[in-house]
């Protein structure tokens, strides 16, 4: 069957009054086949990719479609903006009554607020404190100049009185050093 002779067999059935229940349930169907995928694509890009509200929208879209269908032209391209200008009046009435309305929060217990837990934090500050001391005096301090102290390798050089290439080179060796003893306690 051609385009034009489906669209306008549709089109006669969403035109056409419906004598009996059996067809509402055929010009239902027939709208969601003819129009719901290409009105959901449409419909996704206007609520941001939320593919729930979409669904729902086409469905209102297509139930205010049915409810009038006495009242739409014939055309499948009037009908389309027909369908795509409806769609489009409620994402935006769905998004005037987000912004409208505050968002629902639950009540917090009082029985289960929660404290922040920094035992983590404080393991392993004690774990790498304990790592740092099984390094030579020489490489603790290269990595106490630059990594606690927030220094460059020319400034550390500089305080620690040695050449850059010196601090680079006691940083690798301290790194590779704490890397070993970190993973020695888990």
């Amino acid at each position: 069957m051609s385009a034009v002779g489906r669209h306008s067999r549709i089109l006669r059935t969403v035109v056409e009054p419906v004598p009996d229940a059996g067809q509402d349930d055929d010009l239902a169907t027939a709208l969601y086949r003819e129009f719901g995928r290409p009105l959901l694509a449409f419909v996704i890009t206007l609520t941001g990719g939320d593919r729930l509200w979409a669904e729902d929208v086409v469905q209102e879209t297509l139930i205010r479609a049915w409810r009038n269908a006495d009242k739409l032209d014939r055309e499948p391209e009037m009908l389309r903006a027909w369908l795509h200008t409806v769609a489009r009046r409620i994402v935006i009435d769905g998004w005037r009554s987000r912004r409208a309305r505050p968002q629902e929060v639950e009540e917090p217990d009082a029985n289960s607020v929660g404290v922040p837990d920094e035992s983590d934090r404080t393991l392993a500050a004690m774990m790498l404190y304990e790592a740092l001391q099984t390094l030579s005096a020489e490489h603790r301090e290269a990595v106490l100049q630059t990594y606690l102290h927030g220094r460059t390798v020319n400034e550390a050089a500089e305080t620690l009185g040695v050449p850059p290439g010196t601090v680079k080179s006691r940083i690798y060796h301290a790194v590779r050093a704490l890397r070993r003893s970190l993973r020695e306690r888990g």
